[in-house]
């Protein structure tokens, strides 16, 4: 399937996941979307725990996307309910996992009780942790290119930095990515090669693998495989 192209082994540091289908796992089961969601939860601890084996520090998971506002408003009332419930009985036990939570997103649109739960959950662990599991929620990468454009051009206009001060690494500190590393791979699921809005900035040099299969049935012997040929593939960053 996939071509070996180096005998060394690349470092896999951060990891993002687009977990894409569990609406068409469902539908393919005569089922509501809503199990769909439940079973991608189900996908989700056990990549979380292979994860956590290959030592990957840094798990990005795209959760909910800023465009997914426009969905079937039950839908989306079933979605918050499972963030709800996620907060709330799953982060505390793969916190005792050793597991910290990071959120990517913009939070105003949430009701405050889930605001409220994700501070709760992110205060878990936030020194001594042995992987940082980021959910990207009410999160689109054009979305986090404009709010950090118009923080520095305000930077700029108020005289705080000369033009020339800014730079990429001036653009990357106004990210919400800000002070983790870039990611190394991503992952999509569901059968879709696209990166739907995610991370673009920080994918400039991430390898990245689709699967035909949806997040529901992608599986751990899938994780692995894919971790595999991340590992033997060559990574030039632009060089030769």
């Amino acid at each position: 399937m996939f071509l070996k192209t180096s005998s060394k082994l690349n470092t896999l540091t951060h990891l993002g996941i687009i977990m894409d289908g569990n609406r068409r796992w469902a539908k393919s089961k005569g089922l509501d979307a809503i199990k769909g969601h439940k079973q991608g939860i189900e996908t989700a601890k056990v990549i979380i725990k292979a994860a956590m084996e290959e030592n990957i520090t840094f798990l990005t998971l795209y959760a909910f996307s800023s465009e997914n506002w426009k969905r079937d408003p039950s839908e989306i009332k079933d979605l918050m309910n499972l963030l709800r419930f996620f907060l709330n009985n799953e982060i505390s036990t793969l916190s005792n996992s050793g597991v910290k939570l990071s959120i990517l997103g913009d939070l105003s649109q949430f009701d405050e009780d889930i605001k409220n739960n994700i501070k709760k959950a992110s205060s878990y662990n936030k020194e001594n942790f042995k992987i940082n599991l980021i959910m990207a929620i009410n999160y689109g990468a054009r979305q986090e290119i404009t709010k950090a454009v118009k923080k520095i051009c305000e930077e700029v206009l108020t005289k705080k930095i000369p033009i020339n001060a800014i730079n990429e690494r001036k653009i990357a500190s106004n990210l919400y990515t800000n002070g983790l590393p870039d990611p190394d791979l991503i992952i999509r699921t569901g059968g879709d090669s696209r990166l739907s809005n995610f991370l673009l900035w920080q994918a400039a040099y991430a390898e990245l693998m689709f699967f035909k299969k949806t997040w529901p049935d992608f599986t751990k012997k899938d994780f692995l495989t894919a971790i595999s040929e991340f590992k033997s593939r060559e990574r030039r960053f632009g060089g030769h």
